[in-house]
């Protein structure tokens, strides 16, 4: 890929393009975070969405770098997925109803308007699944189990990103401490938050608009990484992919310069290739 699409590509060795892994695809949410590596032909993407409508819709748009399967993705078991009035907040756990009336509008969208027994599928055991550099997640509760049941899959990935609850909306939902326990035990450490939702505690609505949130933490996405303090750790591979997913995702030109750097020490890059970054992109 040319240097003009990617200041990075040329400037690392990546021996293929990005694995992107997307469980919990729904596009309610609107743009995934890796986007623009996907319309830059700079990755492939296996999204997981069990909703038929959603998965409908994503196969729909889709394009060649792109496939989309109807797996529910967790620990193996069967589990009663809880159908709610709004699709995003669908899960195998029930909804805490004195938690979503906490919360404006919670109470509505956690309706459950129907129950279904799904089989899940183990990350591990997904043959379609073939190299995972980048894991996004967002399945309201099913995180966890979806991480301990990956752990040969996520192995050699460099970069996690998940959503995190800090207030349990689901009865016997795994919380932001527990996720964060599991993630550093497999070699990441958190490195951003691309997105923090606050929410007003009911019945107080801030300038008429109830979406509105003043301090209480509600949910978040987390950005972790594959841990870079030990950079001898990470193959030629695993560098080149974290500094191409820094960049384009998270836009942490930091990380990616870090990453660089160590590939120019390695000698697998110009030993120019971190002045060179630079420049591109203070141009």
């Amino acid at each position: 890929m040319a240097a003009a699409v990617s200041p990075v590509s040329d400037l690392v060795c990546c021996t293929r393009l990005t694995g992107v892994v997307d469980i919990g695809a729904n596009p309610i949410d609107g743009d995934p975070p890796y986007r623009a590596m996907l319309d830059a032909g700079l990755c492939t993407v296996t999204g997981f969405e069990p909703q038929p409508d959603a998965l409908a819709e994503l196969v729909r748009r889709k394009g060649p770098l792109e496939t989309y399967l109807p797996y529910a993705v967790g620990d193996g078991g069967t589990h009663r997925l809880q159908i709610t009035q709004a699709s995003g907040m669908t899960s195998m756990f029930r909804p805490d109803t004195r938690r979503l009336a906490l919360f404006n509008g919670f109470t509505e969208w956690g309706a459950v308007i129907d129950e279904v027994d799904v089989p899940t599928c183990r990350l591990d055991d997904i043959d379609e699944i073939g190299v995972v550099d980048l894991l996004k997640i967002d399945i309201q509760g099913g995180e966890l189990m979806t991480f301990r049941n990956g752990r040969a899959k996520l192995a050699n990935a460099v970069a996690i990103q998940t959503e995190v609850s800090f207030i349990a909306l689901y009865e016997g939902q795994p919380v932001f401490g527990e996720i964060d326990l599991e993630l550093r035990a497999q070699g990441f450490v958190p490195h951003s938050f691309p997105a923090i939702k606050r929410w007003a505690i009911a019945p107080t609505v801030f300038g008429g608009n109830f979406r509105i949130g003043q301090n209480q933490l509600l949910e978040a996405d987390v950005a972790y990484v594959r841990d870079f303090a030990y950079p001898e750790r990470l193959s030629d591979e695993q560098l080149s992919q974290l500094a191409m997913i820094a960049f384009h995702v998270y836009g942490s030109h930091d990380l990616a310069h870090f990453c660089i750097l160590e590939l120019s020490r390695r000698g697998s890059t110009p030993a120019d290739a971190g002045a060179r970054f630079f420049e591109r992109i203070n141009a």
